[in-house]
C-alpha cells in the first residue's frame, strides 16, 4: 500500500482520515502522540516543523504529502515549509504528489471580483504574505522536479462546520457593515476541503492551483444574517463602513474589508469534486 504522509494533522484533515486510511498507509508529523490518531491505525511520527533536527525520519518515506500545517505566527516567509522541502530534497526517493491548503486570502482586496486562480496573488496582510512565501517555495520544488512531484495548492476561504460557526460574534453583537458597502464572502465547509484534499490525490496536475469554494455568493452581512436566522439569534447591528472599521478588532477588520467572489470551476472539472454542503445554506441546515 502507497504511503501517505500528513503534515499538519488538524481539524480538516481528520475528517478526511476515515477515507484515506482505505487507500493508504498513513503517517502523520505529531508534536506529541495522539490516541485518536492510534486508533485509526495512524503512524505517528514525533517531530517539528519549527526544530529542522526532529524531522530527519521525514526524508524519503512517503509516496505523497498532504501539507495543511499554518505557517508561523510571524514573520515575512514561512520557514516551516522551507523546513519540509529541505527535509524532503534528502531522501532518496521524493514523494510524487504533495497537496497544500493555502488560503484565498493571498488574492487581497478584488473590490468584489470574481476572482480565478488565474489572478495574481496581492496579499494585504503578513498573514497572507507567508502563505503567498508558502506557495512559491512549494512551487518552485515541484518546478526544480517537474514530472516526479505534482504540487496542487488548495486556495480555500472561510472554513465553517457546525462546530465551527462564528456564533460568539453575533452573540457580542458586534456590527457588520451596511448592504451597499459590505464585502463579499466565500465558504467552504470543513468537510467538503478534507474530500478535495482526497480529490488532489487523485485528480490534481502539477503546478496547479485550486480555488476550493462552494456555491454560494453573500456579502458577509447576508452570511451572518443566515446564522443569526438558524440559531435563532438576534441579527447583528448594521453601520457604516468607517464605523464598523473603528468597533472591531483590527484582525477582525482585515478579514472583514478584503471582498472577492470566488470562481470554483477548475475545481469541479479538474478534480471532479461533488460538493456535499454546495450552498451554506445546506451546511448551516445540516448543523444540530
Amino acid at each position: 500500500m502507497r504511503r501517505l504522509l500528513i503534515i499538519g494533522c488538524g481539524d480538516v484533515v481528520r475528517r478526511a482520515l476515515p477515507q484515506l486510511v482505505l487507500r493508504w498507509h498513513v503517517l502523520a508529523l505529531v508534536r506529541r502522540r495522539d490516541p485518536q490518531l492510534a486508533t485509526l491505525g495512524i503512524t505517528q511520527i514525533e517531530g517539528d516543523l519549527d526544530r529542522p533536527d526532529t524531522l530527519t525520519r521525514l526524508a524519503g518515506i512517503a509516496d505523497a504529502v498532504i501539507h495543511s500545517a499554518p505557517p508561523p505566527p510571524q514573520g515575512t516567509g514561512d520557514v516551516r515549509t522551507q523546513n519540509l522541502i529541505a527535509i524532503l530534497r534528502r531522501g532518496k526517493s521524493l514523494p510524487r504528489q504533495l497537496v497544500y491548503i493555502s488560503t484565498s486570502g493571498v488574492y487581497g482586496d478584488c473590490g468584489g471580483d470574481r476572482v480565478s486562480e488565474t489572478r495574481q496573488p496581492a496579499a494585504q496582510s503578513a498573514r497572507a504574505a507567508r502563505r503567498v512565501d508558502a506557495e512559491q517555495r512549494l512551487r518552485q520544488f515541484g518546478r526544480e522536479r517537474g514530472r516526479h512531484c505534482r504540487i496542487s495548492i488548495l486556495r480555500a476561504p472561510g472554513i465553517y462546520a457546525a462546530d465551527r460557526l462564528p456564533l460568539e460574534r453575533l452573540q457580542r453583537r458586534l456590527p457588520l457593515m451596511l448592504h451597499a458597502e459590505d464585502s463579499h464572502t466565500n465558504h467552504i465547509h470543513a468537510d467538503d476541503l478534507g474530500r478535495a484534499c482526497v480529490a488532489a490525490l487523485a485528480h490534481g496536475r502539477a503546478n496547479r492551483i485550486y480555488n476550493i469554494n462552494d456555491d454560494s455568493s453573500l456579502a458577509m452581512g447576508e452570511w451572518f444574517d443566515l446564522l443569526a436566522d438558524a440559531f435563532a439569534l438576534p441579527r447583528a447591528p448594521r453601520l457604516s463602513r468607517e464605523e464598523v472599521r473603528r468597533a472591531v478588532p483590527p484582525l477582525q477588520w482585515s478579514f472583514m474589508s478584503e471582498s472577492r467572489r470566488l470562481d470554483n470551476t477548475r475545481m469541479k472539472r479538474e478534480l471532479h469534486l461533488r460538493l456535499h454542503y454546495p450552498t451554506v445554506a445546506t451546511g448551516i441546515s445540516a448543523a444540530p
